[in-house]
């Protein structure tokens, strides 16, 4: 028997993906989370297609998978990758795929996979509240002074996302950091 292993939420928010406008979890890392194969979600997950609506899951296109290819060098087809176009899972769809698995891991696995959900939620809610509130202070003392638009324009950029770090391929020794 595999030991119960509970999967961390900073472990979940980094696998989350934009898709359609959804943020949503590939069939493939969701079942490394849940600890089934890619196979046997799909399986299940074929085996009940009446719980899964259109919003809970959709196959990618593929123009979507060429995309997600080019941004994050995912392996390609042909050459031991995936020879189909992958599964893309909103959150119901993450947990109904927990159910139809039904094993103790994906239960486990499917909280982590909501509280990441909810977190990259909560994130984006602050952010447009502080956009909101930075709006009303701009326009309340536009008339003012020229100064002011240098901190509400120094504000604005701080606010924007970092621009993603590129991993450095390759080897690397103990004791010498990435950079």
């Amino acid at each position: 028997m595999k030991p119960l292993v509970i999967v961390p939420t900073e472990h979940v928010a980094p696998l989350i993906v934009v898709i359609r406008g959804q943020r949503v979890l590939l069939d493939s890392d969701l079942a490394k989370l849940y600890g089934v194969t890619t196979t046997r979600l799909n399986e299940q997950v074929k085996r009940n297609l009446d719980r899964f609506p259109a919003d809970f899951m959709f196959r990618l296109t593929q123009e979507e998978w060429d995309a997600l290819i080019s941004q994050n060098a995912t392996s390609k087809g042909g050459r031991g990758g995936r020879r189909k176009l992958p599964y893309a899972f909103t959150e119901h769809g993450a947990v109904m795929a927990a159910n139809v698995l039904n094993s103790p891991v994906a239960v486990r696995a499917s909280i982590a996979v909501v509280r990441a959900f909810i977190r990259l939620r909560q994130i984006l809610s602050s952010h447009e509240d502080l956009a909101r509130k930075l709006d009303a202070l701009e326009k309340k003392f536009e008339k003012h002074d020229t100064q002011f638009r240098v901190v509400f324009d120094a504000i604005r950029r701080l606010m924007e996302p970092a621009p993603a770090r590129r991993r450095s391929i390759g080897f690397h020794t103990a004791g010498k950091e990435e950079h």
